[in-house]
């Protein structure tokens, strides 16, 4: 018989957070709990931060995490909210090696739209071309096509015409505070952001998760798209139920008939 509770770890640029989920159903089990990402935040710093939530749960099974960062073989290939020692390192074993448990380790936003296909929103719409686009301390974004993940898409590091930085530099949550921005403000910003994957790639659907998602009503009358926007179910706790879900199937994989 499967296990259906697995725990799922989702590093953030500000928080690590942890949960267990049902895997059947999506479901959190209890109360997440979160630490501080390090500052900075180190390999070594992440890893220690990491072990603790995993030693919370008392957990002793396989773990999922969602990093931010372009994934390849666990190894963390980009880090654009995170320190720039993570650019190159084997990250699956070094936080494999700090908790004690094999750690499967995928890009974060990737893990949130994988959630929310299957568990969430993007349930019973997986025909086609679906975006989920998380809005917090960067823009992460999740392509689905007829329900199949294409990875580490990363389309928060486009470039919107006109301007000189990548568009989660522009448009990402952490910018709306750190310039002050009111909601209208910064939700024609935002707008321009996703007009722009509009024209890209034309999709069914845009999921938005993340932090703000959480105040969809605050800036949905600042979109005009011809796309059907439409926040996330799971909010932040995607990344979690995500996570959770790989390390499901992973440890299938492993694991004889």
């Amino acid at each position: 018989m499967q296990k259906q509770t697995m725990l799922g770890v989702d590093v953030g640029g500000s928080g690590i957070k942890g949960g267990l989920v049902n895997i059947q159903t999506g479901e959190m089990l209890g109360e997440r709990f979160r630490v501080e990402t390090p500052k900075p935040s180190k390999p070594e710093a992440v890893a220690e931060a990491f072990k603790k939530v995993i030693a919370h749960f008392e957990w002793n099974d396989v773990v999922g995490c969602g990093f931010p960062s372009v994934v390849k073989n666990g190894v963390t290939m980009t880090a654009a909210n995170i320190d720039k020692e993570w650019v190159g390192t084997n990250a699956k074993e070094i936080l494999s090696n700090a908790c004690g448990h094999e750690v499967f380790i995928r890009n974060d936003a990737d893990l949130a739209g994988l959630a929310e296909i299957k568990f969430g929103v993007g349930k019973d719409s997986q025909e086609g071309t679906n975006l989920l686009i998380t809005i917090g301390s960067g823009l992460g974004s999740a392509l689905f096509v007829n329900g199949q993940l294409v990875p580490n898409t990363e389309f928060g590091h486009l470039y919107l015409k006109g301007h000189r930085v990548i568009a989660e530099h522009y448009a990402a949550d952490s910018i709306r505070k750190r310039e002050d921005l009111s909601w209208k403000v910064w939700g024609k910003r935002f707008n321009q952001y996703l007009q722009h994957l509009e024209s890209l790639f034309t999709p069914n659907m845009i999921i938005l998760g993340g932090g703000a998602s959480k105040k969809y009503a605050k800036f949905s009358d600042q979109l005009e798209l011809r796309t059907k926007v439409i926040p996330a179910k799971l909010l932040n706790s995607a990344g979690i139920i995500g996570a959770a879900y790989l390390a499901h199937q992973m440890k299938n994989k492993l694991t004889p008939a």
